[in-house]
This record gives C-alpha cells, sequence and structure tokens, in this order.
C-alpha cells in the first residue's frame, strides 16, 4: 500500500486491454457536488502517467480535449470512466456525479465497481446523501475507503475531518476509520495557514515530500516522532482489531513489535473485505507539477488494498425464461454476460454503451444477445434480439482507444448496440442469459411537455424514445387521462439536463406546461334527468327519449347501467344505444372535463318512433339524459390519493410531518428504525406533491427520501373544486 517502505512512482501509464481479471480494479468515486472527485481523477490520471499535463493526453504529444470546460460539465451530472494503469495493475476510475439528482449515475457506478473511495471535503460537513450511499455500499459488503480533500484551504483541517468521518462512518465501531498519514505542513504564511506539502506515513513512519512536484521519501526527526505516536498507536490498534490471527492482539498487548509486512498485510485483507475503511489526504499537483499530493498513496491503496473482480460476488443470473443459472465467478472462459452500465449517443459513431464484463470475454464485431427486462413501466420495452457489436474501446475524455477485447471483470465501451438500453445484458446469441437488475431510483417529480412546434412534433417520439433508453431513471409516460406527455424525473436538474439534451442531442424543442393530475367528477346524491332527441329534416328523421335516473356509488365502483324499461317502451335493440350513449358523455365529463364516475344509472322509461328511432338517436338522447341530470344535480370533484412513505433522519421528522399537514395529507402513522431515522406515513392529494420531490429534498437537507403509491380518488374540498374549475376555465 501507500506506506510500503519502497513505494515508487514507475511502472505507470495508460490502461490498455488487461489480461487477466487479478490484474484488474474497479473503484467509483462517491462524493457531493463540490468534494473534488473530478478533480482528483484528473490527478490519479497525471501521476499515472495517462496525462502528461493537465487536458494533455500522451499520444503523440495530442492534445485532448479531456479537460475542456464542455467535458467537464458533462462529467458533472453523469457517470464517466478513466482508465489508468499503475504498478502492472489497470485502474478503472469511475467518477460519479455528486448532485442528488443524478443518483442513477451513482448507482450504476456502485454496480461496475468492486470498491468505493468516498470523496469528502475538509472545508465542509459530510452531507446525508453521502451518509446514505455509505450505509448502501455497507449492506452489501462493499469495501470503501475515505480521501480528504481540499486541504489546501485556510480553513481545512484534516484531523477534524477524520473524527467527522469517524462518526458520520463509522457506527458502532469508529476505530475502523483511522488515518493512514497525517498531513505534512510548510512553513506557516503571512495569514498564519501552513500549506500541507506531503504526508507522514503511520506505520512506515516515513515523511513522503510533494513540495517540489515529485513524491520524495525521507526519515522523520527526532522532533517529529511523537507528534505521529499517539495516531500511529490506535492505527495499529485498529489493524489489529480485525485481523484474522486472532494471536495478534495478545501479542502486540503483551509489548511484541509487530512487523509492519504483516500490519501492512492484515490492512489490505480488513479494507479488501469490508472491515476497516483507511482515511487519505490528496491535493491536486501545484502547477507544472507531475504529481499531487497523496496520488501515489490512493494508487498503491487501490492496487494493494482494493479487491480484485475475483473476489467479488456477482449479481443472480437467470436464463431469459427465468431459470437461474450458476457461473464460475469472473472466469474469462465461461458463458458471456456482461451488463450495460450506462448509455449514451456520439453524433458520429451513434450509440455507445459502457458495459461492465461479469463472465466470460467480449470481442469486437462478434454478435452478441441483448435481453432487457423489467422497465416497462417507465417507458423501456422488453426485447430480446441479436446484434453484431462494433469496436471495443477505453474511453478517456472524448477519445475512445480500441481494445482488443474485455475479459470478466473489465469495463469498455462498445459501440453500435442500437437497442442496447441501460441495465440491458450482453450474452451468448446462442446461450441468452439475463442478470438480476440493480435498484433503480423512481423518478417523483412529473414534467409536462409538448412539441414547440410541428417539425418539432415529428421528431418527439424518437427523440424521448432515445432519451429513456440512455436514462433509465428517467419514465415516460403519455397520460391518457389528461393526454399530457409526461418525464419523471429525479429532481430539478434531472429535468434541465433532460430538456437540454432533447435540444442540443436531438433537436428537438419542447414546452414544458402545467403538469395535470387525472381527476374525477360524480353525482353526490341522486338525480333524474330526461333526454330527448327528436329531429326532422326530410327523409328519416330522428327520434329517441329516454328517462334516467342517478345514484351514487362507493369510490371505484365505475359505472353501473341497470335496464329497468317494461312494456317495451324502448326497443331491446336500442337499449346498448343508451348506455354507449351514456358511458361516451361520462369518458367527456359533465362539470369541468373529467370523466364522470362510481355512479349507478337506471335506465326507467322512453319513448321510440317505428321509422325514425335508430342507434345513433338513442345514443344522443342517453347523453342528453345525463347532462340533463347533472345540470340539476350537485356534482363533486374527484381528486386523486397517493400514500406517501417518507423515510426521514429524527432531526426532521416533525418538519415533514407540519410540511405533509399543510399539503392537506393525514399522517397515518410512524414507524422508529434503528439507524436514526423514521418512517412516516401518510395519505396526501397528489395535486398537493407535484413537486415533493425537490421540496423534502430542500426539507431535510436532502436527508430524507420518498415513495408514492395510488390509493384512490375522494372528494376535493369545495374552495379547492372552485379553483380547479376557474383554472380550467380559464386554459380553455
Amino acid at each position: 500500500m501507500g506506506d510500503k517502505a519502497n513505494a515508487h512512482p514507475g511502472a505507470a501509464g495508460r490502461a490498455t486491454a488487461a489480461d487477466h481479471p487479478a490484474s484488474i480494479r474497479n473503484v467509483v468515486l462517491v462524493g457531493h457536488s463540490g468534494s473534488g472527485k473530478t478533480t482528483l481523477v484528473e490527478a490519479l490520471a497525471l501521476t499515472a502517467g495517462a496525462v502528461n499535463r493537465a487536458g494533455r493526453v500522451e499520444d503523440g504529444g495530442t492534445v485532448s480535449d479531456y479537460d475542456d470546460i464542455e467535458h467537464r460539465q458533462q462529467r458533472s451530472v453523469q457517470l464517466s470512466l478513466v482508465p489508468v494503469e499503475w504498478d502492472g495493475i489497470k485502474v478503472n476510475i469511475i467518477d460519479t456525479p455528486g448532485y442528488a439528482d443524478f443518483v442513477g449515475e451513482l448507482r450504476a457506478g456502485l454496480r461496475a465497481a468492486d470498491a468505493a473511495l468516498f470523496v469528502v471535503s475538509a472545508s465542509d460537513e459530510v452531507d446525508g446523501s453521502t451518509r446514505m450511499v455509505w450505509e448502501e455500499c455497507a449492506a452489501v459488503g462493499m469495501p470503501r475507503a475515505i480521501v480528504v480533500t481540499h486541504l489546501e484551504s485556510a480553513r481545512a483541517g484534516f484531523e477534524e475531518m477524520t473524527q467527522i468521518c469517524a462518526q458520520a462512518f463509522g457506527g458502532d465501531d469508529p476505530d475502523a476509520v483511522l488515518p493512514l498519514y497525517l498531513p505534512l505542513h510548510g512553513p506557516q504564511g503571512p495569514d498564519g495557514h501552513a500549506p500541507v506539502t506531503g504526508l507522514t506515513g503511520l506505520l512506515s513512519q516515513k515523511l513522503f515530500d510533494y513540495a517540489s512536484g515529485e513524491r520524495k521519501e525521507s526519515e522523520p526527526g527526532p522532533e517529529q516522532l511523537p507528534g505521529i505516536e499517539e495516531a500511529r498507536n490506535r492505527l495499529i490498534e485498529g489493524i489489529i482489531a480485525e485481523s484474522e490471527d486472532e494471536t495478534l492482539m495478545d501479542r502486540y498487548l503483551g509489548g511484541e513489535q509487530i512487523d509492519i509486512k504483516t500490519l501492512v498485510q492484515d490492512l489490505e485483507r480488513a479494507v479488501a473485505r469490508g472491515a476497516f475503511f483507511p482515511v487519505l489526504a490528496a491535493a491536486p499537483a501545484a502547477e507544472g507539477a507531475r504529481q499531487g499530493i497523496g496520488t501515489v498513496e490512493l494508487l498503491e491503496l487501490i492496487t494493494g488494498g482494493f479487491p480484485t473482480p475475483l473476489e467479488r460476488e456477482a449479481p443472480a443470473v437467470t436464463t431469459v425464461d427465468g431459470r437461474a443459472r450458476e457461473l464460475t465467478p469472473c472466469d474469462p472462459g465461461g458463458p458471456l454476460v456482461a451488463e450495460v452500465v450506462k448509455t449514451t449517443s456520439d453524433p458520429y459513431v451513434g450509440r455507445v454503451s459502457l458495459v461492465r464484463v461479469f463472465s466470460g470475454t467480449l470481442r469486437p464485431d462478434e454478435t452478441v444477445h441483448v435481453s432487457g427486462h423489467g422497465l416497462a413501466d417507465r417507458g423501456h420495452e422488453d426485447h430480446d434480439v441479436d446484434e453484431r457489436i462494433g469496436a471495443l474501446s477505453a474511453p478517456f475524455g472524448k477519445q475512445q482507444r480500441l481494445l482488443t477485447q474485455a475479459i470478466a471483470g473489465d469495463l469498455a465501451c462498445v459501440a453500435k448496440l442500437s437497442r442496447a438500453e441501460t441495465g440491458d445484458t450482453l450474452s451468448a446469441k446462442d446461450d441468452p442469459l439475463l442478470m438480476e437488475p440493480w435498484q433503480m431510483p423512481d423518478p417523483l417529480l412529473p414534467l409536462a411537455i409538448q412539441a414547440h412546434s410541428k417539425a418539432d412534433e415529428d421528431k418527439l417520439s424518437q427523440g424521448l424514445g432515445r432519451l429513456v433508453a440512455e436514462d433509465p431513471t428517467m419514465r415516460l409516460e403519455q397520460n391518457q387521462d389528461t393526454h399530457q406527455v409526461v418525464l419523471w424525473c429525479l429532481g430539478e436538474a434531472h429535468a434541465d439536463v433532460a430538456l437540454e439534451r432533447l435540444r442540443s442531442r436531438y433537436g428537438v424543442q419542447v414546452d414544458v406546461v402545467p403538469y395535470r393530475v387525472s381527476l374525477r367528477e360524480t353525482f353526490a346524491d341522486r338525480a333524474a334527468g330526461r333526454g330527448r332527441h327528436v329531429k326532422q329534416s326530410g327523409g328519416h328523421g330522428q327520434f329517441a327519449i329516454c328517462e334516467i335516473e342517478i345514484e351514487p356509488l362507493p369510490g371505484g365502483s365505475g359505472i353501473e347501467f341497470v335496464d329497468k324499461v317494461v312494456g317495451g317502451a324502448v326497443p331491446r335493440q336500442f337499449i346498448p344505444s343508451v348506455e354507449k350513449g351514456i358511458r361516451t358523455q361520462a369518458a367527456r365529463g359533465i362539470a369541468a372535463g373529467h370523466p364522470l364516475v362510481d355512479i349507478r344509472v337506471t335506465l326507467l322509461d322512453g319513448k321510440a318512433h317505428s321509422v325514425d328511432s335508430s342507434d345513433a338517436a338513442f345514443q344522443t338522447a342517453g347523453a342528453l339524459a345525463l347532462r340533463e341530470a347533472a345540470a340539476g344535480a350537485k356534482i363533486h370533484l374527484l381528486e386523486p390519493v397517493a400514500e406517501v412513505t417518507v423515510l426521514v433522519g429524527d432531526d426532521y421528522v416533525g418538519a415533514v410531518m407540519s410540511d405533509l399537514s399543510g399539503r392537506r395529507g393525514r399522517v397515518v402513522g410512524t414507524e422508529q428504525l434503528s439507524t436514526g431515522r423514521t418512517l412516516v406515513r401518510a395519505e396526501v392529494p397528489e395535486i398537493e406533491i407535484g413537486r415533493y420531490a425537490v421540496d423534502l429534498r430542500s426539507l431535510s437537507h436532502g436527508t430524507a427520501r420518498f415513495d408514492r403509491s395510488y390509493v384512490r380518488h375522494e372528494p376535493m374540498p369545495q374552495q379547492v373544486a372552485d379553483r380547479v374549475r376557474e383554472q380550467t376555465v380559464d386554459v380553455a
């Protein structure tokens, strides 16, 4: 690891195709926006030799657009992959967005990685969303480490941040979160701030000085040793506590000096199995410097302490018809099983799929089977198709470096998979398989859109199809009640990016319109109506009269039609016509244009003409009878009510419950959880929670999440109903 006696920065460079899973490390960077993830990725690439200075790739001196402003903005809201090589190990660094709206990209990164590096800023607190991701990783046993950034800030404090991380991430065992290094400070400046110039290794008791732009190792002076003794002893005790050698603690407490190689090996094992979480420090390289502070130590932690893909338990695999299939973990010679973790569209090469290979070996120009299931409710059709893949490549910025293969455990970009979407499984065409999907967050912010012009309308369907193919956290809805096209997103930033991608990538300009919930109407009391449709205009006329009675039914009953005609007042062949006319009018609405539901309509009497009566005439009479009954009756406007389940930290329970009450919600129960969180269940009108995804995030400082599900329609309060009717008239 970075604290080994003779660590060296050589044997580095840009990554090519790996030849064995043991020579691969997949690590995902996690942290809130502004924590310094992307800057850290660039610093690691610089130290590893993938670039020879910021923004310049080692490729014949060609300037890359890896670091251009546009590409940095893209990476701030989407997952990106930077493969580098260190000491003969290919390291796939997966950078994820820090914005909460793009948690889908983060989940994809967690799926593709075998370990996580949590990036926290020394100038900030650990935010709630980062804590929640830590808990997700803990639930699946993913190895984790912590890196503290922004040490160059005058108000930054590594020691204080380490204590905060121990409290936030340590749970019942804060001694499992300990630093491997302490910052080495230079002379104080005029403002009293002593900049960080290097690191002090706690195990090796060596100094790693980066002040010259190159990592230089030296011995500490006698006056420096006492300052690191306490932290070193605590680290050793923490490592020994997680050691698989049960005799080690007794030997240590008995005064035996434990060999540093033994400590490093135990440390690496504890990190790899997710039992110990080292804290490191990093700072970007100064202008003209080749190495940033802590980057060598980080790369050695990743290559020496993080697990290989061979140590990861792969997700469950089945045949496409659902039969379980057992596979040898991460076997390059096994059946092909790969998963699309990200999909993008390139204007020159078309659709590009970032793929994690879990079994077998993927090669260019071979035909694979593409299976996609389980996202039909989000606008993704189930599919099983064979496709010929194009080139394989390793991305670096906007460049693509061609690969000859991608073995089990590796990640690669695949070109020309026109049907593959994020979350799909790639397998051999003669042995199609399907991987269990990862958990996708439910999009809960509705965005109603319409084409800006006729030309946009022609391209809208295709553009939306491509958009949701790239992003499975987005749901496309064609609402049959309101006739709106609705994109369900995770938040405002997610919605803004979706609109921009429609415009810039697919050339579709759309207008955002107010989102409408699916309202209903019903009769509050019994009512009666008479429909008379009599016309004479030469030749056959139109004659139909019917009398009906209406009574309200319980919610969810729909429309019942009862025939009580006696004596043939309405001929038998025209009774279905009356019913059809009533149901057609009910679907159009009778007061505010919303569908009429939950009533029983009884046909009592009527009249017919032997010549002029017809199916069409009695349909019209039935509709007229329903409208007449409504004209003299009290009509309730029904609104959909959702069950909302909010998982929130105990500190914000009161604020959440008060906010729900202000939305006309009824809290139906709370449940105290052992994690310091409370589950709040409430029933809330859907018209009041259109922006709840945004408001809850603000209310809880990003620490709460919620789910919603439709329960029923119920009468809307009169003052609210009057306001909605006025708005309907204004729109009309």
